[in-house]
């Protein structure tokens, strides 16, 4: 959690490591906060270290029948392999669900965010375009908890492109959670 203060985190869409994948976060004062190192282009799973490498979330996509569907799940640490029953041994603590409604009148809601993978009301809601970074984490009374935006240069000309942006959390919300809700949404929307 944050200290009472909007925490500002910038994101570049790029691994530390050469012949990765992944993100690296700053934070305001330039140090490394968050990682994620893959080493294949669209995995079905990410696991967000701490600078130190240290495992925070793991995030993978849901599958029914053994095929992926339209829902990531969210989990505390990082995840082992199946066990010997097929189950994942941890509980997922999020699910993320992809908005495929057509029908549904709010164009603009790109996913709904639910507590554990058994809850039938949302917690949260996202909405905007990941695509052009810029998008809100909305709580319940629609208050925005983090937001993505595009980095703007300081000096005038100079784009960062969509390859470099900002992440903006509320006081009270988990920068952790918010830069993993990113990491979901990246994957929605390639």
């Amino acid at each position: 959690m944050n200290d009472g203060k909007c925490t500002s985190l910038t994101v570049w869409r790029k691994s530390l490591l050469i012949s990765c994948n992944g993100f690296t976060v700053i934070n305001s004062c330039g140090g490394l906060v968050y990682r994620v190192d893959n080493y294949i282009d669209r995995p079905e799973e990410l696991i967000l270290m701490d600078g130190s490498g240290k495992s925070i979330l793991t995030i993978r996509r849901r599958k029914k029948l053994g095929v992926p569907v339209h829902s990531w799940f969210i989990y505390e640490g990082e995840v082992g392999n199946y066990c010997a029953t097929n189950k994942l041994s941890k509980k997922p603590i999020w699910c993320v669900r992809k908005n495929i409604n057509i029908l549904q009148t709010n164009h603009n809601v790109l996913a709904y965010v639910f507590r554990g993978s058994t809850d039938k009301r949302h917690s949260f809601v996202i909405e905007g375009s990941y695509t052009h970074r810029s998008c809100k984490v909305l709580g319940g009374s629609r208050e925005v908890l983090a937001e993505i935006t595009r980095k703007e240069a300081i000096v005038e000309g100079v784009s960062y492109g969509v390859e470099v942006f900002v992440l903006n959390v509320e006081p009270g919300f988990d920068p952790g959670f918010a830069m993993g809700l990113l990491l979901v949404l990246d994957q929605m929307f390639p």
